[in-house]
C-alpha cells in the first residue's frame, strides 16, 4: 500500500469500548493493510468492527503470520539447499572435466545409462548410487508391494462378498417385483370378491334381524300358550304314554256304551243302564283329568 493510503479507523465508538484491546486493534489493522496491499488493493473496505470481529480477525492474523513464518523458514531452507546443490554440482562437474569424464565427452549410451540411473534413484528416493542403497530401497519397495498385494487381495475378497450380496439383493428385488406385480393383478378379483362378500353380509344381517324377530314372536306365542322350559320332550313323551294308557282303559267303557244302542225297547231299564254307563264314563274322565293334572304339577315342581 502506498504512503497516501490511510487504513480505516478501528477504534470502537460504542459504549463497550473498554472491551477492545488497543494492541489487538493495531495488530489487526496492520495485518489487514498488509494483506490488501499484497492483493493489490489500495484500501481496506469499511465494515462494522465489534469485539467479536476484532477477536476473530486477530485469530486469523495470528494463524496467518505463523504459517507465513513457517513457509518463509522452509523456503529459506530450500534456497540454501539449492545453493549447496548447485555448488556441489559445479564442483563435481569440474572434477569430471579434469579427469576427462565431462558429459559432453561421454558416449550417448553412457549418458543415457546415467540418466536412467538418476531417474531410478529419484524414483526410489535415494541420494546416492551405492548398491546397498539400491538394495535397501528395493527391499522397501518389495515390502510395500507385498502390503499393497495383501490389501488388494483383501479388497478383492470384500468386493466378491459385496458382489454376492448385490446379486442376492438383485434376485430378492426381482422376486419382490414379481410378487408386487402378481398382487397388483389380484387386486381387481379380490375387490370384486370383497364386494360380493359385502353384499352377502348385508343380506345376512337382514336375515339375522328377520330370524331374531321370528324368534321373539315364537317365544311370545309359547308364553301365551303356557309353555315353560320345564316342559321338555321327555315330559311330553311321558304324558303321551299316560294318554295311551287312559285310552286303553276308556276304550272298553266306550265299547260298552256303544253296545247299549242295541238295548230292548224297555225305556226304564235302558235309562238305568245309560245312567250307570254315564257315571262310569264321567268317573273315567275325572280320573284322566286327575292324572294329567298330577303330571303337570310334577313337571312344574321339578
Amino acid at each position: 500500500m502506498n504512503d497516501t493510503t490511510t487504513p480505516p479507523d478501528l477504534t470502537p465508538t460504542n459504549a463497550n469500548s473498554g472491551s477492545f484491546d488497543t494492541s489487538r486493534i493495531n495488530e489487526v489493522k496492520t495485518w489487514l493493510a498488509s494483506q490488501f496491499d499484497a492483493a493489490g488493493k489500495d484500501y481496506v473496505p469499511d465494515f462494522e468492527y465489534t469485539p467479536r470481529t476484532i477477536s476473530h480477525l486477530h485469530n486469523l492474523a495470528t494463524v496467518s503470520q505463523q504459517k507465513t513464518q513457517a513457509a518463509t523458514i522452509i523456503a529459506n531452507d530450500f534456497r540454501l539447499k539449492a545453493a549447496e546443490y548447485r555448488s556441489q554440482a559445479a564442483r563435481i562437474r569440474e572434477i569430471l572435466e579434469n579427469v576427462g569424464l565431462a558429459q559432453e565427452g561421454l558416449p550417448a549410451n553412457v549418458v543415457a545409462s546415467s540418466q536412467v540411473l538418476a531417474n531410478v534413484s529419484n524414483l526410489l528416493n535415494i541420494r546416492d548410487t551405492e548398491l546397498s542403497s539400491f538394495l535397501v530401497a528395493m527391499g522397501d519397495v518389495s515390502l510395500r508391494k507385498t502390503g499393497v498385494e495383501d490389501k488388494r487381495a483383501k479388497v478383492q475378497k470384500e468386493s466378491k462378498i459385496l458382489l454376492d450380496y448385490t446379486r442376492k439383493a438383485i434376485a430378492r428385488l426381482t422376486y419382490l417385483k414379481r410378487t408386487l406385480a402378481q398382487l397388483e393383478d389380484d387386486v381387481a378379483p379380490c375387490e370384486a370378491q370383497m364386494e360380493s362378500w359385502k353384499t352377502n353380509l348385508s343380506i345376512m344381517v337382514s336375515k339375522e334381524r328377520q330370524y331374531l324377530q321370528q324368534y321373539s314372536n315364537y317365544k311370545a306365542m309359547l308364553n301365551r300358550v303356557g309353555y315353560t322350559p320345564e316342559i321338555s320332550h321327555g315330559m311330553l313323551v311321558e304324558m303321551a304314554e299316560h294318554r295311551k294308557d287312559l285310552d286303553k282303559k276308556t276304550k272298553p267303557i266306550l265299547d260298552t256304551l256303544r253296545s247299549y244302542q242295541d238295548l230292548p225297547p224297555d225305556k226304564a231299564l235302558a235309562a238305568l243302564a245309560i245312567e250307570d254307563k254315564k257315571r262310569q264314563y264321567n268317573a273315567a274322565e275325572k280320573y284322566l283329568e286327575d292324572v294329567l293334572q298330577s303330571a303337570l304339577s310334577t313337571s312344574e315342581d321339578a
